[in-house]
């Protein structure tokens, strides 16, 4: 089990924490739905309209024709509220569904919610991770650490050596 900062993060080789969470224009989205169809990264981020998350949102915006063909749904999660939400797919022109986890409960499910430290001061928020689950439902891999510039190709390379 990969550890995060303040706990652990949902085990490789377990069975996705199941969710439904509303996207950015107000609709319904259950992971259930993916399951035999679609392998399916999870990203946890901080907050919409940021330096480092827009980064990592547009990296992955621009390799979406990558993602689909390597039969793969991206779905970033965050705990603003689906307004932030949809504003922030406009703005970047962001081709992937944003979902919104106000209550943390998704997040904390995946063990990426926790302690943070920032200029000496301490709070809980999200810890910036990635899920990869296959289609057979189960977690196949975590990043634990993200780098938001290279974060797309770092995942679409797991994916291409490990579930292609």
């Amino acid at each position: 089990m990969v550890k995060a900062e303040s706990g652990e993060f949902a085990p490789v080789g377990k069975a996705a924490p199941a969710f439904s969470l509303l996207n950015q224009d107000g609709a319904k989205v259950s992971l259930k739905d993916f399951k035999g169809e679609n392998i399916v990264v999870l990203y946890f981020y901080p907050k919409a309209m940021t330096p480092g998350c827009t980064v990592q949102a547009c990296g992955i915006r621009d390799s979406k024709k990558r993602f689909a063909a390597a039969d793969t749904v991206v779905f970033g999660v965050s705990p603003d509220e689906g307004k932030a939400l949809g504003k922030f797919r406009e703005k970047e022109k962001l081709n992937f569904e944003l979902l919104s986890d106000f209550e943390h409960k998704v997040t904390e499910a995946y063990g990426a919610w926790g302690l943070k430290k920032n200029y000496g001061k301490e709070y809980m928020g999200v810890i910036r991770s990635t899920f990869i689950i296959g289609k057979d439902g189960k977690i196949k891999h975590v990043m634990p650490k993200v780098n938001t510039k290279t974060h797309h190709d770092d995942v679409l390379t797991w994916i291409k050596e490990n579930l292609e």
